[in-house]
């Protein structure tokens, strides 16, 4: 078995990577959120209330816009090692105090460890390495029409309407990670989809969830009771 976090990048992509590194911070600020995942070129609205989300959301805005979201564990306080950095798009001060922003994905980035602050916010040293893909913007050959054909049965069978002619609109990235983000799967199962490392494997990972459910959910399949 091939260990992909462990291979070397092309010389392409390690100019790529000093760039990136350049550009993005390695320390950032994350707002840890369960059951909230997003990916890389894909829009999240948030509705900012607490006082240290505030101070994190402005911080972020006054500096570089750059912030990051994680899904946060149940226990101890932690987080899943694997978020997405996003910058913040749009920005609202509502009446009553609260902040509506919208982030848009970036890059994807790996938590190397917690920095002490004496801010009410938690902020990461983080790495980008891994997913140099993200901002690459490298053609796949990855053949997807099993997968839409699947993903529109098995968003009809959820009840979930989407507009499948404005979502053609969407780039070929954006359209696989905006169905890694909105389907009715686990957040077990989207997280595992975040950590995919390369394009073509989020798409075969998402293909092999959507046929489980399906499979999963046709009367006429046989079952081991």
């Amino acid at each position: 078995m091939v260990n992909l976090y462990k291979m070397p990048l092309p010389t392409s992509q390690i100019f790529l990577y000093n760039n990136l590194m350049k550009k993005f911070p390695d320390v950032i600020p994350v707002f840890p959120l369960s059951g909230v995942i997003y990916f890389p070129k894909t829009n999240l609205p948030l509705n900012i209330f607490e006082q240290r989300y505030l101070d994190l959301v402005n911080d972020a805005y006054q500096k570089d816009k750059l912030m990051g979201m994680v899904q946060s564990r149940k226990e101890n306080n932690s987080v899943y090692k694997i978020g997405c950095l996003g910058k913040i798009s749009d920005y609202q001060k509502s009446k009553d105090g609260r902040i509506l922003i919208n982030l848009t994905g970036v890059t994807r980035f790996q938590i190397l460890d917690e920095v002490q602050n004496k801010k009410l916010y938690r902020e990461f040293k983080v790495d980008y390495k891994k997913f140099v893909e993200d901002i690459d913007n490298l053609e796949t050959n990855v053949d997807t029409k099993l997968l839409m054909d699947k993903a529109q049965s098995f968003f009809k069978r959820n009840g979930l309407l989407l507009n499948w002619k404005e979502f053609e609109k969407l780039d070929f990235t954006q359209q696989i990670n905006t169905l890694a983000m909105i389907a009715p799967i686990t957040n077990e199962e989207k997280q595992k989809l975040l950590e995919s490392i390369s394009l073509e494997n989020k798409i075969k990972s998402l293909e092999s969830i959507i046929s489980f459910y399906l499979f999963d959910s046709n009367p006429n399949s046989n079952t081991i009771q």
